[in-house]
């Protein structure tokens, strides 16, 4: 699917000026950045699950040792 991305004149200087420091295309610059948010929000989707099902286990003690 094609798309249009609408950029500053210093975003696309920044793009550009990236994409020639990695010897890549534009497009592939776009591209490795989506990928890369994709995986940190899976991340933090992940620690968030896990979070959610280990702190309450650990409350009380965080409550007496002043973090929660």
């Amino acid at each position: 699917m094609a798309m249009t991305l609408r950029l500053t004149d210093e975003e696309n200087d920044h793009l550009s000026a990236l994409a020639e420091a990695e010897g890549r295309s534009k497009q592939d610059i776009m591209k490795l950045a989506l990928a890369d948010r994709w995986s940190r929000l899976q991340k933090e989707q992940q620690l968030g699950e896990v979070l959610s099902r280990v702190l309450p286990r650990y409350q009380g003690l965080l409550k007496r040792i002043g973090t929660a």
